[in-house]
């Protein structure tokens, strides 16, 4: 005859076991979508490679003494495209890893919560995909001009791919996190640490700290510095939307709760 102390940690051990047997099935989801996705890139790891350095191959000809890319390791030719192809996996795959995650966690989840949780997520990883953009189609363009632009003359640059692609990496996943401000400004309010009007009225020291952001992010040189900054100001003032409807939302819910 068994205790009830044991059936309780049989119970629970066999709820930590079905718990580690889901993250584990979720875990293999997530990495055969990353699999599947890289698979199907390989076929082209030269041509993801090629756009990867058009920013820097734009600008090239205006470095005084000309320049190129070289591969200083004899197998960067190979090993660096396959590194961005890993990297691209991984971005395209990004949602499909999200939906896992939260497939492991929701069932934990309050009703209320979900509802919060799935906007946020989306907008999270929206945002992290427009950061990605920015950096490719506006920031490094300009940031390789004022670089290049700058070389003395008779100095020929000559950039390692190796280099290169992880310059971008950092560039790119920076800008990404920079424009999570509107998430991060929601989840502080939401979490009740501060509330939109402290936020609002803090926004001058917050673009302060945005400029310094932006300076450390960015070569140092006025025009992409600003460029960073501008849209996560805009941002900010959209977490700060975004904010203001939940605490209107609360007082709603508060007053009808009240009324009942």
């Amino acid at each position: 005859m068994t205790s009830p102390g044991t059936d309780a940690d049989a119970e629970g051990l066999a709820g930590w076991l079905a718990h580690l047997v889901e993250l584990r099935a979720r875990l293999l989801r997530g990495v055969l979508a990353v699999i599947v996705v890289f698979a199907a890139l390989l076929p082209f790891t030269r041509e993801l490679y090629t756009q990867l350095a058009e920013p820097l191959l734009a600008a090239l000809p205006l470095a005084p003494s000309g320049g190129q890319m070289v591969a200083i390791d004899p197998l960067a030719p190979l090993t660096v495209p396959l590194r961005l192809t890993l990297y691209a996996a991984l971005l395209i795959a990004m949602p499909v890893l999200l939906y896992q995650a939260w497939a492991f966690v929701a069932p934990g989840l309050y009703r209320h919560e979900k509802r919060l949780a799935v906007p946020l997520l989306v907008s999270a990883v929206g945002l992290f995909y427009i950061g990605f953009a920015f950096a490719y189609f506006l920031l490094l363009p300009v940031m390789f001009k004022f670089l290049l632009g700058m070389n003395p003359d008779g100095v020929a640059v000559m950039t390692d791919i190796g280099r290169y692609l992880d310059f971008v990496a950092v560039i790119a996943l920076a800008c990404g996190l920079a424009f999570q401000v509107p998430v991060a400004v929601f989840i502080l309010v939401l979490l009740g640490w501060v509330s939109a009007a402290q936020l609002a009225h803090a926004r001058g020291y917050a673009i302060i700290a945005i400029f310094l952001v932006a300076m450390l992010i960015t070569p140092g040189d006025g025009i992409s510095m600003v460029m960073m900054a501008i849209p996560m100001c805009l941002l900010y003032e959209v977490g700060l939307v975004a904010s203001r409807m939940l605490e209107r939302s609360r007082r709603a819910r508060d007053a009808s709760a009240g009324r009942s």
